[in-house]
């Protein structure tokens, strides 16, 4: 009897639990590139036609960011490549064949932080290195020795990502002795657009881009076999695994379905067609029998990427509405925060000279790092979403509102001051009816300044899964669609503009008589 009690007592403690982790959304992400959006959009789609709730955070920035969020549970999946988890991730030198690699990875990751590889998708995208046909032609370029030939004539433009990595450009200088003229870090999608215009010679590609096929490049072998398998793979969190094993089963359904072939025309039909890649993803799961019907959630389709830009806008009008009220709510938020720590702590400084210079230059550092890699060092401390945004968001305004107000305070007219002194007047009284008033207009101009500021580096948080108008930008880029990037870009510039005017507003009704400057 006392058995049976203790049993019932036990599942009507833990039945809430369970119930709850079905009923909280499964977080799946992607890094910023068009097949990683595509195929994050499948896992999310497939998931919601078998009944779970699904919240997207699309585009996280790199590897690094996207593995941290998972490591951290922000996320619960992302698409990942066995070769990236292998040699990014592990540090571990490619070796084997691609069911070795994957063996390799699925036991590491499960024993270290108890993150399960599913099986894979069916499908490679290795680096693809490439050039222009006319410089293959010219040079004779089939090989990636044939480039080592020639690479001190060339300028490589590649991804922040694979400028890093030891399975990138320090890997191939190493294996191939390959020492280009010059390189530079570009996103993804500009790459291909910088070496059709000749702006670089050679970029790094993914084997199923779309790109390769509308610029007409031609993809130089890997003769020595440097790159490891990249072998595509649902990648999924510790609690994930252990609380929602139906869920697992669901997206374990997409293992073996996709081939190279396949994953090519989805990509071209996204990249070079401009189709919605909700679309994309709906109809390729449609094909493989895993959802039936119409699409599972609302899309766009049908519309010409080279029509209007306003027609654009208006047809994203809902849309763009809820990014800027997201936006609006991290640069509001973050700069009031900082505004009242910012000129309290000026206002202490000025009593303290002697140490407040170097109070201010050390949070004048943070101005230093730069945004993705504050946003990149907050996922293990907040996890990923507005949280962690509005703590960087908060750190890079506190600089110019926390110098003005000081230097305000400090380099208030010192006649005004020794009269007030003279009349007899304390510190604390010339402080507050002398200096800070004469100072608002400085403090202010700190404040406008911290503004604009923030509503630029607010566009960055989409990285890192915090929504606003960085997500039609990152989107863009991604997908190499100028349209999103305006859509996301000039809400953002006009933001900027109406903050400061606002704000200037408010500055002259606080200026004291007299004191109004010109705007």
């Amino acid at each position: 009897m006392g058995l049976g009690l203790f049993w019932l007592g036990l599942a009507q403690v833990l039945c809430p639990v369970a119930t709850l982790a079905q009923r909280t959304p499964v977080v799946v992400a992607s890094k910023p590139f068009g097949e990683s959006f595509l195929l994050a959009e499948m896992f999310a789609q497939l998931l919601e036609s078998r009944g779970f709730e699904v919240d997207r955070r699309l585009g996280l920035g790199a590897t690094e960011i996207a593995f941290q969020a998972l490591r951290t549970e922000a996320i619960d999946v992302y698409p990942e490549y066995t070769g990236t988890g292998l040699v990014a991730v592990l540090d571990q030198s490619p070796e084997g064949s691609a069911g070795d690699v994957f063996r390799a990875v699925s036991g590491a990751f499960r024993e270290r932080w108890g993150i399960h590889w599913l099986p894979p998708l069916g499908f490679e995208n290795t680096y693809a290195i490439a050039v222009r046909r006319e410089s293959a032609e010219a040079d004779g370029l089939r090989t990636l020795s044939d480039l080592a030939r020639v690479a001190d004539r060339y300028i490589g433009g590649f991804s922040p990502d694979f400028i890093g990595r030891s399975d990138g450009l320090p890997g191939l200088q190493s294996a191939y002795g390959l020492q280009l003229q010059a390189q530079r870090s570009l996103l993804q999608a500009v790459k291909y657009e910088a070496l059709d215009l000749g702006e670089v010679d050679v970029v790094d590609g993914y084997s199923t881009d779309g790109l390769i096929d509308r610029y007409d490049l031609v993809v130089l072998e890997d003769d020595l076999e440097f790159f490891p398998p990249y072998e595509a793979s649902a990648v999924v969190g510790r609690r994930f695994w252990d609380t929602r094993p139906d869920a697992v089963r669901a997206l374990s359904e997409l293992s073996g379905m996709l081939d190279e072939e396949e994953m090519r025309a989805l990509n071209r039909r996204v990249e070079v067609e401009g189709e919605e890649f909700e679309s994309v993803a709906r109809d390729a799961l449609t094909r493989m029998g895993l959802v039936a019907g119409p699409a599972v959630r609302i899309v766009r389709e049908g519309e010409d990427r080279e029509g209007s830009l306003g027609a654009y806008f208006i047809d994203r009008r809902n849309e763009l509405i809820d990014l800027t009220i997201r936006h609006m709510l991290l640069v509001i938020v973050s700069l009031l925060a900082a505004t009242l720590v910012a000129i309290p702590l000026g206002l202490l400084l000025e009593r303290a000279p002697r140490g407040a210079e170097v109070v201010i230059r050390t949070i004048g550092l943070f101005q230093t790092i730069p945004s993705i890699a504050l946003l990149a060092f907050m996922i293990p401390l907040l996890g990923i979403g507005i949280r962690p945004a509005l703590v960087a968001l908060f750190l890079y305004s506190l600089f110019p509102i926390l110098r003005n107000t000081y230097t305000g305070i400090c380099d208030a007219d010192p006649a005004a001051v020794d009269s007030a002194r003279s009349l007899g007047m304390t510190e604390g009284q010339i402080l507050k009816y002398i200096r800070f008033p004469l100072a608002i207009p400085v403090i202010m101009a700190g404040v406008r300044t911290a503004a604009v500021i923030t509503v630029g580096t607010a566009t960055l948080a989409a990285f890192i899964g915090a929504g606003g108008l960085g997500d039609p930008i990152v989107a863009g880029l991604a997908l190499s669609d100028s349209r999103m990037i305006l859509s996301g870009a000039i809400p953002a510039a006009v933001l900027a503009f109406l903050a400061d005017g606002a704000l200037g507003i408010v500055q002259r009704v606080v200026t004291p008589t007299g004191l109004e400057i010109a705007e």
